[in-house]
């Protein structure tokens, strides 16, 4: 099985070590689903680095298609709490409360065709179960943050229905998650995008609706500052100096990963960059507040729901960021510098497609209405706001670099406006 699979894995949206090269891949265990298995394959690299385990279903030798039942034989073994055992570890399922409510009717699989980093497959209509492709070891965050909502009463993300996981060699890692079907017209980004085209006023409208629940979520997440692994508190020197160091090094890392034009436009700008992340992480002050965010917030991350309202999707975090990293608290102005950013990719994306339509003058109007309806942008706060943004900017090329070279053009344009001062 593994002999095609150093050229089959990069080629895949959900591997993530696309600018690596593979010396090696190896099944390191099977555990049998009926007439499927699901395997873990262990995938070393030529740099001698830490190598990955990933997870891939198969069925006859290949990947499942719908219908088959892989899908829908994931969740009976979630809802079942069933043990999968495999010749090194196994697979261990665990129903949650709200699972009961959503067994009933026949399980149909539809595997969702969008970009992202796991395989997800809405089943029966009612579920969606979401494959964790990379095997991290610890505990995950998407599964942590979206337990703690429901404990907090945050009503805007789907209920937590069960888990799946990878046990072996003594450690744990998050194999899938089972959650609640929320009815939607698609994503934020796709309202967006169809809002700019059609009535751009009903964007900015959309970006104040986002600012609104983005503030809700901001609060459930340091609404219990006793919670293990859920403070709100001041952040310490110590977090605002590692968050320049962050900063400084995904600037090192977005220059190594491009070439040619693009790299010689990320060197002329890194000595203003980070001279902007020296000045503003370095004069940080006690106003800067740290909680447990989102982690990778973007239009993409939100449900337009069928009702009118939003709900909040995926909390791994950024998938480029080590685990420990993204389960870490840090200032939620991160999740408010990402969902800008992601508003100026609609904007600049809109502006292709619909002629008369401009960015700039929209942006500077959704920009406000996003700020003013989260109601919690300081004065103190708004050079760090800029920063993150930047950063963000910066890990944007880096990203784009290794998933989706042609829109590498956006965040290099972002970084050369945002390195001069310009939002």
């Amino acid at each position: 099985m593994t002999d095609g699979l150093p050229a089959w894995l990069p080629a895949q949206r959900w591997f993530r070590s696309k600018q690596r090269q593979i010396a090696s891949v190896s099944e390191v265990d099977r555990a049998s689903l009926g007439t499927a298995d699901l395997v873990v394959l262990e995938v070393a690299y030529v740099d001698g680095g830490a190598s990955d385990r990933y997870l891939v279903p198969t069925i006859g030798g290949r990947e499942p298609s719908d219908g088959e039942g892989v899908w829908a034989g994931i969740v009976d073994t979630v809802a079942t709490g069933a043990s999968l055992d495999g010749a090194r570890g196994r697979f261990v399922g665990r129903p949650w409360p709200a699972l009961v409510g959503l067994l009933a009717g026949e399980l149909t699989e539809r595997r969702l065709r969008v970009e992202q980093t796991n395989t997800s497959a809405v089943i029966g209509e009612r579920m969606i179960l979401k494959l964790y492709r990379l095997l991290e070891v610890g505990e995950n965050p998407d599964i942590e943050v979206g337990a703690f909502l429901a404990d907090a009463g945050f009503a805007d993300t789907p209920a937590l229905a069960g888990t799946l996981t990878y046990e072996a060699d003594g450690e744990l890692a998050a194999a899938a998650m089972l959650q609640a079907f929320v009815p939607s017209a698609g994503d934020a980004w796709v309202s967006m995008l169809g809002a700019l085209a059609a009535d751009p006023e009903r964007g900015v409208e959309l970006a104040a609706r986002i600012g609104e629940v983005t503030a809700r979520l901001h609060a459930a997440l340091a609404s219990q500052p006793d919670a293990p692994g859920f403070p709100s508190r001041p952040a310490t020197v110590a977090e605002t100096g590692a968050w320049r160091a962050a900063a400084e090094g995904q600037l090192a890392i977005a220059v190594a990963a491009v070439s040619g034009d693009a790299h010689e436009r990320m060197v002329a700008m890194a000595p203003a960059v980070t001279a902007r992340f020296a000045d503003t992480f370095g004069s940080a002050t006690d106003a800067a507040r740290v909680s447990r965010i989102h982690g990778d917030y973007h239009l993409g991350q939100l449900l337009a729901r069928t009702d009118g309202g939003f709900s909040v999707i995926d909390f791994e975090g950024e998938p480029a960021r080590p685990l420990a990293e993204r389960r870490s608290p840090t200032s939620p102005l991160r999740d408010v510098a990402g969902m800008l950013r992601s508003l100026d990719y609609a904007a600049r994306t809109a502006e292709r497609a619909t002629p008369g339509f401009e960015a700039e003058a929209w942006l500077a109007r959704a920009r406000d209405a996003f700020i003013d309806a989260y109601a919690g942008i300081g004065p103190g706060d708004v050079g760090l706001l800029a920063a993150f943004e930047l950063e963000k900017a910066t890990y944007e090329v880096r990203y784009e670099a290794s998933n989706r070279p042609d829109w590498l053009w956006l965040p290099l344009a972002a970084v050369e406006r945002l390195a001069s001062g310009v939002a």
